[in-house]
This record gives structure tokens, sequence and C-alpha cells, in this order.
């Protein structure tokens, strides 16, 4: 299965975006997750198990307590993903301004409108 796939699948769930978010300030345990998200604590350990899994979080033992952090390659792989899909947009968008630059020629120049020269 594709990292992509497995990513957006962890992220699916909105309990699992929440701990993303709450995550993104820094390092949390599981309590302090379960606390901040008005979850049972079995519930929170269920859903950072999946993160886990996906590779969205890692673990890192401090004393007797173990603190969950967000993994930066995983938003990496994302963003590479979603990078092509933008690629994909600014490319339609500069057809279409060149079509309708064709159409009209001389109305419109990429960045400025015939209102702006005058």
């Amino acid at each position: 299965m594709a990292m992509e796939t497995i990513l957006f699948g962890a992220l699916a769930d909105a309990s699992r975006l929440r701990m993303v978010e709450l995550l993104r300030h820094g390092p949390l345990t599981v309590g302090e997750i379960a606390a901040r998200l008005a979850l049972r604590q079995p519930q929170a350990s269920k859903h950072l198990r999946v993160l886990l899994d996906a590779g969205v979080v890692n673990v890192e033992a401090d004393a007797n307590r173990r603190r969950y952090l967000l993994r930066g390659e995983a938003f990496r792989a994302l963003d590479g993903w979603l990078a092509a899909y933008l690629r994909l947009e600014d490319d339609r968008m500069a057809r279409l301004a060149d079509y309708v630059g064709g159409l009209h020629p001389g109305a419109c120049r990429r960045g400025r409108t015939n209102e702006q020269d005058e």
C-alpha cells in the first residue's frame, strides 16, 4: 500500500486530526491528549496506535512516561504528493491564461490587465 494511502487513512478520523493539531505544538503524553480532547485514555491510546502504525507520530520515553510527537517525514511525504496536484492546477491556469490571451490579444498579460496599464 502506498505511504500516502496509509497516512490519509490514519488522518481520516476527526479525533486523530485533532491529536495531530495538538502535537503540532509539542510532545504530549496520552493522558494530556485525552484530557485536552475530552476522550477516555483507552480511546486516545487506540487513536495514537493508529497514528504510530502509520508513521505519523513517534514515542519517546521521558522517565516513566511516554510522550508522543509528530514525525516530519510523514508530512513531507504528504507535501510531495500534494505538490504534484498543485502543479496540475498551476498548469491548467497557465493554459487558460494562454487561451484567453489568444482570444483577445493584448487584453490580458500575465499578472497585469489593461486597467493596470492605464
